[in-house]
């Protein structure tokens, strides 16, 4: 009989892994704080000493909608639309914060050791026992 993989590990080491890893993997990603600090002045760009905000993003994306609705073969348009829309994206995604919550030592141990552990124990059931 094979084993997890196709191999011959095992496939206890495989579940408890794999448990082990999903366990790890969900404490880790909860104990993540994720914040923003987005708002309509918000810096986006810096070119040279000028500051440009999310605000001012809108302003070429609400003149490319309009050149778009009035001729929908106006490149001009879709550049100014498509770009502010990309350059709004970036700025959002740009100003998210991660942070780690306040835990004690033995929390992070126990994370990482799910986690880690887990990984190792799943790929060590994948490999064969004959090597």
């Amino acid at each position: 009989m094979r084993g997890a993989g196709g191999s011959e590990g095992g496939v206890g080491q495989f579940f408890i892994g794999l448990i082990m890893m999903v366990a790890g993997g969900y404490l880790l990603l909860n104990a993540i704080m994720v914040t923003n600090h987005f708002h309509m002045g918000y810096s986006l760009y810096r070119v040279g000493g000028f500051s440009l905000t999310s605000g001012m993003v809108m302003v070429p994306f609400i003149f490319g909608v309009g050149l778009v609705f009035y001729n929908s073969r106006n490149i001009l348009g879709w550049i100014l639309a498509i770009g502010a829309l990309v350059m709004l994206i970036f700025g959002v995604i740009t100003s998210i914060n991660f942070q780690l919550r306040h835990m004690s030592a033995f929390d992070l141990i126990v994370i990482l050791v799910l986690l880690v552990g887990g990984i190792g124990l799943f790929l060590r059931s994948l490999r064969n026992l004959s090597s």
